[in-house]
């Protein structure tokens, strides 16, 4: 029904690293709900924000491959995020400053 063994050692081979990334991201997107909904202590942001980091990281090394890209699409990747970073402050901030 799923081929043969060889043919399913192989599928797996190839979706391996992406399956196991997936199911990081959503343990860490799970910690950073649960510690969102239950708030165990006053400076909680400070874990979800290095959580948010790792999740970061995460996308940058495994999703995107980064890491067996040349150093220029590393630099292009790495600046993409950093843009990234100073929009979401930039809309942070406009929605703080309002409230």
């Amino acid at each position: 029904m799923f081929g043969t063994s060889d043919e399913r050692r192989i599928l797996w081979q190839h979706m391996r690293e992406p399956v196991l990334t997936a199911f990081a991201l959503l343990v860490m997107l799970g910690i950073n709900v649960a510690l969102g909904a239950t708030l165990p202590f006053p400076h909680v942001w400070v874990v979800e924000l290095l959580v948010a980091a790792v999740m970061v990281a995460t996308i940058l090394l495994f999703s995107m491959e980064v890491r067996h890209e040349p150093p220029l699409v590393k630099l292009f990747a790495g600046i993409g995020f950093f843009w990234v970073g100073i929009l979401f402050t930039m809309t942070l901030v406009d929605y703080l400053s309002r409230a």
